[in-house]
C-alpha cells in the first residue's frame, strides 16, 4: 500500500461538496438514461455502450471485455454460468494520475437488473423512469443504477473543481452479479486490484460488515406418472418437490437457531433465508406429473465453505426422502448453476473503513450504521479473492427485485457527497493539467 495523502484542504472540501450539489440534474439524467435500458440478464449490451460512450466523453482509457467462462472455471469464487450470450461485456474507465502519490480505489457496480415480474403490477411501466415524491421509480433504479451514477458525479465532482485523483481509479460497470458474481470476477481475472473498493449497493448509507454466502441450485424430481382416475398408482412430482423443499426449510431453521448463529449476524433477526424461486412441472393437467425442476437459493454463514454448505444441503435432502411419508422411491437430482458463493465478513478496522466513516460524518453528521447483510454482493470477490479491501455504502430504496423499485435522489445525492469526499482523502487529489 501506497504512503497516506495529505490531509484535504477543507476550502476543497466545501467546494467538493458544492459542485455534488451542481451536478445533482446531471445525475438525475444519468440514473433515468440507465433505468431506460432493459439489462437483464444477457441484454446488458446497449447499457454497457452507453457506459462505453460515458468514460470515453470523461476522456478515460475505456477497458471493455467480454466474459470468458473458460478461463474463470478454475478461479476460485467462480459460479457455472447459466448462459452465454453475444456482447455479455464488462466496461471498465480507467484513470492514471500524472504522478502516483496517493491509495487507488475501484469504484464498482453491477449494470444487470433482475427481471420485472408482472409488469402490469407496476403503477408506471417498469423501464419508464418517472420522478414522484422526489424519488425516481423504475427497475434497477436503486439496484443499483444510482449507485453507478453516484460514483461517476463524484469522480465529475472532482473535476468540476480543477482536482483528480492522485492516484488510480477505476470504475467498474459489471454484469452477473444478480446471479453468479462472475462479472466482478472477471476484472480479477483481468488483473484489476487496488488499495480499496467501494460498491454503492442500495443499502441506505449503512456501510457492509457481513454478508452471508448464498447457494443456487436446481433440484429436479422424477415422480411416477398415472392417469387421475386412481392418482395412487404414480408419485406426483410437483407436490414431491415441495415436500423435498418443507424439509430443506427444517435445515434452514437449524442455521438460524440461537446457538447456531454467526457472531456478525447476532443483532438480525432471521440471517439464512432459503427461497423456492422458480418451479417447473407436468405435461398434462389429467396426468400425475412425471418431472418437475425447483430453483432453490440457500443462504449460510460465513467461515462455511460452498462445499460445507453443499453437503449440508444435500445430506438434508437425502433425510427428508427417506422419512417423509410418500417419498419413498422417489428420484430427484441435483444440479449446481448460479451463485456458489461463500460469506464474508469485513475488516471494519482498517484505514478504507475508517475513511469511509468518517466522510459519512463529514457529510450526514452522525456516525453510520453497519450492515449484516441477509444477501450477498460483488464484496466477496475484492475481500476473499482479490486481496483489495471492499464494502459496499449507497442509497436508500424501495422494493429491490419488487413492484415499483424506486431510488430516494436525495439519498444518492448525499451518497455522491460522500463517495467524492472518501475520493478525495484515500486517493488525495492533483490539479488538472492545463
Amino acid at each position: 500500500m501506497t504512503s497516506l495523502p495529505p490531509q484535504t484542504d477543507p476550502g476543497l472540501e466545501r467546494d467538493l461538496l458544492a459542485a455534488c450539489e451542481d451536478l445533482q440534474p446531471a445525475l438525475q439524467s444519468m440514473l433515468a438514461a440507465l433505468v431506460r435500458f432493459p439489462s437483464v440478464l444477457g441484454e446488458e449490451a446497449s447499457a454497457q455502450d452507453y457506459m462505453e460512450g460515458l468514460f470515453q466523453g470523461m476522456g478515460l482509457r475505456v477497458d471493455r471485455f467480454e466474459l470468458d467462462d473458460a478461463e474463470l472455471a478454475d478461479m476460485p469464487g467462480y459460479a457455472p454460468a447459466l448462459g452465454h450470450w453475444h456482447r455479455h461485456d464488462n466496461v471498465v474507465g480507467c484513470f492514471a494520475p500524472r504522478q502516483a502519490a496517493g491509495r487507488s480505489l475501484i469504484l464498482n457496480g453491477h449494470i444487470d437488473v433482475v427481471p420485472v415480474g408482472a409488469a402490469e403490477l407496476w403503477t408506471t411501466p417498469p423501464f419508464e423512469p418517472v420522478i414522484r415524491d422526489g424519488r425516481l421509480y423504475g427497475r434497477g433504479s436503486g439496484d443499483m443504477k444510482a449507485g453507478i451514477a453516484a460514483y461517476v458525479m463524484a469522480f465529475e465532482a472532482l473535476r468540476r473543481i480543477g482536482r483528480q485523483p492522485a492516484a488510480p481509479v477505476w470504475m467498474q460497470s459489471v454484469v452477473e452479479e444478480e446471479c453468479t458474481g462472475n462479472g466482478a470476477l472477471a476484472c480479477l481475472k483481468r488483473g484489476y486490484r487496488a488499495d480499496a473498493a467501494i460498491i454503492p449497493e442500495p443499502f441506505d448509507h449503512s456501510i457492509l460488515a457481513a454478508q452471508v454466502g448464498v447457494l443456487w441450485l436446481s433440484l429436479e424430481v422424477m415422480g411416477v406418472p398415472a392417469h387421475v382416475l386412481d392418482t395412487s398408482r404414480g408419485i406426483n412430482a410437483i407436490e414431491a418437490a415441495f415436500a423435498l423443499y418443507r424439509g430443506l426449510e427444517t435445515l434452514r431453521d437449524q442455521w438460524n437457531a440461537p446457538e447456531n448463529r454467526h457472531p456478525a449476524f447476532d443483532g438480525v433477526a432471521r440471517p439464512i433465508n432459503f427461497n423456492l424461486g422458480r418451479i417447473q412441472g407436468g405435461e398434462w393437467t389429467s396426468s400425475v406429473p412425471t418431472r418437475c425442476v425447483a430453483d432453490i437459493r440457500c443462504g449460510f454463514y460465513p467461515g462455511t465453505t460452498v462445499a460445507q454448505a453443499r453437503a449440508a444441503i444435500e445430506a438434508c435432502l437425502s433425510r427428508t426422502a427417506a422419512e417423509t411419508p410418500g417419498l419413498q422411491g422417489v428420484q430427484y437430482r441435483i444440479r449446481y448453476a448460479g451463485l456458489q458463493s461463500e460469506g464474508v465478513v469485513v475488516d471494519l478496522a482498517q484505514p478504507m473503513v475508517e475513511t469511509l466513516v468518517a466522510a459519512h460524518e463529514h457529510v450526514a453528521g452522525a456516525r453510520p450504521k453497519f450492515l449484516a447483510s441477509t444477501a450477498t454482493t460483488d464484496v466477496r470477490v475484492f475481500n476473499l479473492y482479490g486481496d483489495t479491501p471492499a464494502t459496499c455504502y449507497g442509497p436508500e430504496s424501495s422494493h429491490i427485485h419488487g413492484i415499483d423499485e424506486s431510488v430516494c435522489l436525495e439519498s444518492t445525492r448525499r451518497v455522491t457527497q460522500v463517495l467524492a469526499l472518501f475520493m478525495a482523502r484515500w486517493c488525495g487529489t492533483e490539479k488538472i493539467a492545463p
